[in-house]
């Protein structure tokens, strides 16, 4: 058996250099997200385009001749999503250590995290914020096969106010410098979400509030006004582009929702009435909360100014307690963690946290599932193990995640579209 094993792994370690080839995974154990319930011995088939054709009992199922599946001792689960992060960026480029990163600089760091995530089991991301355009060139460099990476969204530089948290405000007035999202009133922010779809953006994003990690601004300070998140949403949506909006302060968050913005990212200070919006409005809230404690804990070492760190001592518990609230009150939530903000490849510390401040773990794991392919436009074909989806799967060693969502860090098998990408399960016996 295990020589049998071994084969299978070099059949689809070399598949992975060639594109995907008709196959099968057989799962000791397999998680549906949808139901909740963990089922013994599945078998997934997949066809040639990387999409799953059938899943169910092993007994039943029925394999093409002269494919034998791979054999997987663990629980498989859907590959996951994480709708904010950062691929071009990494912790130590922040403060003025970032004026030193230059645009091919950020490229390649891009091509080494998008590889970190994937590997890490995060097979979807959206990708809200990158300089020069470099997240394009990421994505469209990972859908031709040229880098690995997970299936990505992407905005291109963030619209923000002159001063604003997406602008730099790091250098003095005689550099003159700008960043290249700056846009002020309506109409200059409709020409930038133009400009923006030209050079091949998937989705908007517009800095409703202040920062945390922005030099000389607030968090709950309220930037760009109601008008111009609304000329912001009917020009994407116009487009056939969704808006997400980072607002930590309790009226952008409101601003936000009312002018029809698609997710709310951070969403610290949200109030009880911006939660009714929220689930009036069907709008998804992203909750940032694990890296409150590597920005407490690493964001010195990290090169953070000391004014962020102060700002997000201040905010990160109050976060927490509007996830929970929100939770609770039965909002929309999307799995999304800024990653770049600590170290790519540990996005799957948050479901801990998640999980000690009230989500039971099958609904955190939802909304790195279901959620996520939701908000992203993709439900049914990412985040589910099912017919016509694609064969994104992963599989953990040991505990099932339902009763230690943190075994989610130690992701052994990762599948994206029926081609292995890493295999670090014991061999079956």
């Amino acid at each position: 058996m295990f020589k049998a094993w071994l084969s299978l792994f070099i059949f689809f370690a070399v598949a992975a250099t060639v594109g995907a080839a008709p196959g099968a995974v057989r799962c000791a154990h397999l998680l549906d997200v949808r139901s909740g319930e963990i089922r013994d011995d599945q078998t997934i088939v997949f066809a040639a385009d990387g999409t799953i054709t059938t899943v169910g009992s092993t007994q039943t199922a029925v394999v093409p001749a002269g494919i034998t599946p791979v054999i997987l001792t663990g629980t498989c689960l859907p590959g996951l999503i994480d709708v904010h992060t950062h691929l071009t960026d990494d912790p130590q480029d922040s403060g003025y250590q970032g004026l030193a990163v230059s645009v091919p600089s950020e490229a390649i760091k891009g091509v080494k995290n998008a590889r970190r995530t994937l590997n890490a089991g995060f097979t979807t991301v959206r990708n809200v914020g990158a300089g020069d355009f470099t997240d394009v060139a990421l994505r469209d460099a990972v859908n031709d096969g040229s880098v690995d990476g997970p299936r990505m969204l992407v905005s291109g530089p963030p619209l923000g106010i002159t001063g604003g948290h997406c602008d730099d405000n790091l250098l003095p007035y005689q550099y003159h410098h700008v960043s290249e999202g700056v846009a002020d009133g309506p109409w200059a922010a409709r020409a930038k979400v133009r400009e923006n779809v030209k050079y091949g953006v998937d989705l908007i994003k517009v800095c409703a509030s202040g920062g945390v990690l922005s030099k000389g601004d607030q968090p709950g300070t309220p930037q760009y006004t109601l008008e111009e998140l609304q000329a912001i949403t009917e020009e994407a949506h116009k487009l056939g582009r969704k808006v997400a909006a980072h607002a930590h302060g309790t009226q952008s968050i409101k601003d936000g929702i009312r002018a029809g913005i698609d997710s709310i990212e951070h969403s610290s200070l949200i109030d009880d009435e911006g939660i009714a919006l929220a689930k009036a409005h069907g709008t998804y809230l992203v909750f940032d909360i694990y890296n409150d404690d590597f920005i407490l804990q690493q964001g010195a070492k990290s090169g953070m100014l000391p004014e962020s760190i102060e700002k997000e001592k201040k905010l990160g518990q109050m976060q927490r307690e509007s996830f929970r609230r929100a939770w609770q009150a039965g909002a929309k939530i999307a799995f999304g963690t800024d990653a770049g903000v600590y170290p790519h490849g540990d996005n799957a510390k948050q479901f801990a946290t998640m999980v000690q401040w009230g989500m039971p773990a099958i609904d955190a794991i939802r909304c790195a599932t279901l959620n996520a392919a939701d908000l992203m436009g993709w439900a049914g074909k990412v985040g589910v193990l099912e017919p016509g989806a694609y064969a994104d799967i992963i599989a953990v060693d040991g505990k099932s995640p339902l009763s230690d969502v943190t075994v989610l860090q130690s992701v052994g098998f990762v599948m994206k579209g029926g081609t292995v990408v890493k295999s670090n399960l014991p061999a079956p016996h």
